[in-house]
Parts: C-alpha cells; structure tokens; sequence
C-alpha cells in the first residue's frame, strides 16, 4: 500500500500546475489518511488504481491537446486570427481596432 501511496503523491506532483512548495498540505495528508484506513481493502485499491489511471489519462490528454492543437487556450477572435495566418491571410482591420 506504501507503494500505491507513492505513486499517487507523484502522480499528484506531476499533474500540479504550482511548485511543491505552493502546493497545498492537506491534500497530501488527506491522501495519506485516506490509505492508512483502508489499507485492506481490496475493493479501495482497486479504485485507487483507477484513480491513478485517470490522473495519467488527463495528464497525458492535456499534452497531447497543447502539442496537436496549439490554438486550444486562444479566444475565439484570436483563433479565427490565427487560422487566417496559417492559410496566407490577414483579417481584415475593423473600425473598433483602429
């Protein structure tokens, strides 16, 4: 169970958008209770598995996302820009922008 405790913490460090020293402490002893009661159930590793297993999906998901769709986290103005540029065109300038 040790083991599985581990993993989950790295998995969490791995997924983490802030640096270990920003992350927040009680999600790491509340993992670490939520073990230490269940540690013979089987049914409870079984999901903490699962668990891990999505955490990596997602992780590996937002990768994926980022590298093959470069215009996920642009507005839609500032996509339909780029888009444009990525065919030889320029949108044409609005009188708002002038």
């Amino acid at each position: 169970m040790a083991s599985l405790y581990r993993r989950l913490v790295r998995e969490v460090a791995k997924s983490s958008i802030a640096s270990r020293t920003h992350r927040n402490k009680v999600i790491s002893a509340n993992f670490r209770a939520l073990i230490d009661s269940n540690y013979q159930s089987k049914t409870f590793e079984h999901d903490m598995e699962n668990i891990l297993t999505f955490m990596k999906s997602q992780r590996e998901y937002k990768t994926l996302l980022e590298r093959y769709n470069p215009l996920v986290d642009l507005t839609s103005e500032e996509r339909i820009e780029a888009t444009a540029r990525r065919v030889g065109l320029n949108m044409p300038v609005s009188k708002s922008d002038k």
